[in-house]
């Protein structure tokens, strides 16, 4: 401990203007009591070490907020604050020499910040502002720091809410830094805190940033590697702000139905190596403030490889939990979404979910739980805001007819197609969307039955039309019953596309040779519902044209209705007299 640090911790203890004696607890018996008049410390021996005379000044500012809060006539506010703000000058100004005992001693003078600085005409923002740039930035590694900050941001959230709205969404990669470096004991208060750093300029790029907290640990253990320290240098400050070139790329994409950037570029970027598209992916990820979105790092083709071979053979056990808390911490962000966010900002997520649900870190388990409530957030919008199909038409045809090369493409593909029909392409206000949707599911359908065709043909090359899926497999049927389906439900939905609707289920019934039995029988089946138009719109109608009708069958109320409790597939797989043995009175329930 120098005679600086020491003079300077008894110098902030004799400046404390105390109206009343104040007994130090005897862990810091450093400090005998302080004098009522206010102007020195007797019996005041100098702290032993750095240690004490932090713990010295922490409690000190601690008693004093207490002490504030105890009079009730507000002259030691106005008395303790110009020594307050002096210290608070002096910890935040500490740059590289900063200690997690300095930054739980800030933590205590915002919240003296914010408890008088209105009295004391303080303006907190520019202090809590100052303290995440030039104090947490370098402690947040600390775990006492972390859990003190989350706790502190935590209490005071209503207050962030009302009157600094923009502080945690500006803040949020530092405070994602928190989580990816701590351990569970971090994580509730972590998810508590979650729905306040979703604000208007936050909420599209929080999703990729929840989505890569596993790669940000790769980031940060690659930045301890190579530096051994774990404070970044902020790339805003060097490279051109992303945000504009991204929100225009995500604007095509939505409207226009452009890949927005989602392939892979040629160019420079392309001769890039792996390396130099992982470490430029890293400094994204490293930074400690909201830029908007980011760039597209994993359009490059080989990231996942580069990322497996930065995890390498064994994972870090803050690895294992970022890759554990992350899908968590997604289903939060989802949930909020759907509630909070307006219509806007939950139609621009979709496209770049559709985008990244096959792109994130290569991990089996963490692909498939995060990809699983990327889609069901995905259907949960379309039910809660129907329109987006219409609005997102050319993007959702685009990926329910790409090459399924993935499981993922597949998966997302037939879920689209599987809302495309339940909603009626956007309901029956949308007819127009709902007609170029129609126009793109028959391309898919008739390219489909053509490979088919022609694999029937030439049973030894199987030609494959481009776009089309392997023809014969399992997988392509699975694709054109989704995609039977919605073109009869469009149909029924949108009457005026009923002629072409039987036009193209009677050619998928006339393949029978060539295609699916399952396939040609759902096609049979349709044009027979469509013969009976009241039948075809109770069953086949969307969930939202027409649900009103006199004639429609209320589906959810079937408890009370004598036929909805008899499940179709009992009856679907035998024709002639019945083949079960129970009786109608076993499955249907009577009403009360």
């Amino acid at each position: 401990m120098t005679n600086e640090g020491i003079r300077s911790t008894d110098g902030l203890i004799e400046t404390l203007h105390l109206e009343k004696l104040v007994p130090l607890a005897s862990t810091f018996h450093c400090l005998a009591h302080v004098d009522i008049c206010g102007v020195c410390v007797r019996d005041s021996p100098a702290p032993a070490s750095v240690d004490a005379s932090d713990t010295a000044v922490l409690e000190t500012a601690r008693r004093l907020y207490v002490l504030c809060k105890e009079d009730d006539s507000g002259e030691l506010v106005a008395r303790a604050y110009p020594h307050i703000v002096k210290v608070f000058q002096r910890f935040t100004s500490s740059g590289s020499t900063i200690r997690p005992s300095h930054g739980l001693t800030l933590l205590a003078i915002l919240q003296y910040f914010l408890e008088y600085g209105e009295s004391v005409l303080h303006d907190t923002d520019p202090s809590l502002r100052q303290f995440f740039r030039s104090s947490l930035s370098r402690l947040y590694a600390d775990p006492a720091v972390a859990k003190a900050t989350l706790d502190f941001l935590n209490l005071n959230k209503t207050r962030f809410l009302l009157y600094f709205p923009s502080l945690l969404p500006q803040f949020f990669p530092l405070l994602l830094k928190i989580i990816a470096w701590g351990d569970e004991k971090l994580d509730d208060a972590f998810m508590e805190l979650l729905p306040a750093m979703m604000g208007p300029s936050s909420f599209l790029p929080l999703f990729p940033a929840i989505l890569d907290l596993p790669t940000l640990v790769l980031a940060l253990e690659n930045l301890e590697n190579r530096s051994g320290t774990l404070i970044s240098v902020n790339g805003a400050a060097g490279r051109k702000n992303p945000a504009p070139e991204a929100l225009l790329a995500l604007m095509d994409e939505a409207y226009t139905g452009g890949v927005g950037g989602g392939e892979a570029e040629s160019g420079d970027e392309a001769e890039s190596t792996s390396r130099d598209e992982s470490d430029a992916l890293f400094a994204d990820l490293l930074k400690d403030e909201n830029e908007g979105l980011p760039e597209r790092h994993w359009a490059f083709p080989g990231m996942a490889a580069a990322l497996q071979l930065a995890t390498g053979s064994t994972q870090s056990a803050r690895l294992k939990h970022a890759i554990k808390v992350a899908p968590t911490l997604l289903q939060i962000y989802f949930d909020v979404g759907l509630r909070d966010v307006n219509d806007s900002l939950t139609c621009a997520l979709l496209p770049i979910i559709f985008w990244r649900v096959d792109a994130m870190f290569p991990d089996k388990e963490f692909c498939t739980e995060a990809r699983r409530k990327c889609i069901e957030f995905c259907l949960s919008a379309f039910k809660q805001s129907p329109h987006f199909i219409a609005v997102l038409k050319k993007p959702i045809m685009d990926r329910i007819g790409q090459p399924y090369t993935t499981v993922t493409k597949a998966e997302l593909g037939l879920q689209l197609c599987w809302a495309v029909g339940e909603y009626g392409g956007g309901g029956a206000s949308h007819k127009e969307a709902a007609r170029e949707i129609f126009e793109s599911l028959e391309t898919v359908l008739f390219e489909n039955l053509s490979s088919c065709a022609r694999a029937a043909l030439h049973t030894d090359t199987l030609e494959k039309i481009p776009g089309a899926m392997a023809p014969g497999t399992p997988a392509q049927a699975r694709l054109l019953c989704f995609v039977v389906t919605a073109i009869a439900k469009l149909a029924t939905c949108h009457r005026e596309l009923s002629p072409r609707a039987r036009v193209g289920l009677a050619k998928v019934a006339r393949s029978h040779q060539v295609v699916d039995k399952a396939l040609w029988r759902r096609a049979r089946d349709y044009l027979g519902l469509m013969h009976e138009p009241a039948v075809c719109s109770s069953i086949m109608g969307s969930s939202l044209g027409y649900r009103n009708h006199p004639t429609n069958l209320q589906w959810e109320e079937g408890e009370t209705k004598a036929v909805a409790n008899i499940p179709f597939y009992l009856l679907g797989e035998k024709e002639g007299p019945p083949f079960h043995d129970f009786s109608l009175s076993d499955i249907i329930r009577t009403a009360d």
